[in-house]
């Protein structure tokens, strides 16, 4: 992320008590923390409060804040456990299906990616052919999809994405390989379309 420095001097003024320092880092990362988080509930609105907790346990957290990492690998790491354990909830309580067919898909934001000059059946082909890749991802076990959403979607580098996991670069490489390697014998149909 741009400025990490910055944010970093920017949560040391938070630790001080700067409000507005807060209120900087929130602006700066809010829509980032929810593009991550929703891409693991699925939920516009569970991914929006997820986000407000995070953001809150930043602040409530901010007196112990010490940076020895940078100030990205910090919030992620926070959002990780937050979205993690989001999804234990869920499973624990049984209240959404596992293998996500449920009403809930209607909080799901809606992604368009049809070419408004194809045909109306390429434009449904390429629906379920984005459903297809998200429920596969989806299905992945949470450290090989923790591991694939931070350095894919997220951009971190690979050093970041281990200091969030807490593992080696060389662990996040091999949980990327292995979700790759799981990808492709699930969609083998979906690419070759």
């Amino acid at each position: 992320m741009a400025g990490e420095n910055s944010d970093v001097e920017l949560m040391l003024r938070v630790k001080k008590g700067d409000r507005e320092a807060f209120a900087i880092l929130v602006l700066r990362y809010r829509k980032p923390l929810i593009n991550f988080i929703f891409r693991f509930t699925r939920n516009v609105p569970a991914s929006e409060d997820l986000a407000q907790e995070v953001f809150l346990k930043v602040f409530q957290s901010a007196g112990r804040y010490e940076p020895r990492a940078e100030f990205s690998t910090w919030l992620y790491r926070i959002a990780s456990n937050a979205a993690l354990n989001f999804l234990r909830d869920l499973k624990t309580r049984a209240s959404v299906p596992i293998d996500g067919n449920s009403e809930a898909d209607g909080d799901e934001a809606p992604m368009d990616l049809r070419d408004p000059g194809l045909p109306i059946d390429s434009g449904l082909i390429e629906q379920e052919r984005v459903r297809q890749i998200r429920q596969a991802v989806s299905e992945l076990p949470e450290s090989q999809r923790l591991a694939l959403i931070l350095t894919k979607y997220q951009a971190l580098s690979l050093k970041q994405a281990a200091a969030v996991m807490k593992c080696s670069e060389v662990a996040v490489k091999s949980l990327i390989f292995r979700a790759y390697s799981t990808l492709r014998e699930r969609l083998v149909s979906v690419v070759s379309v």
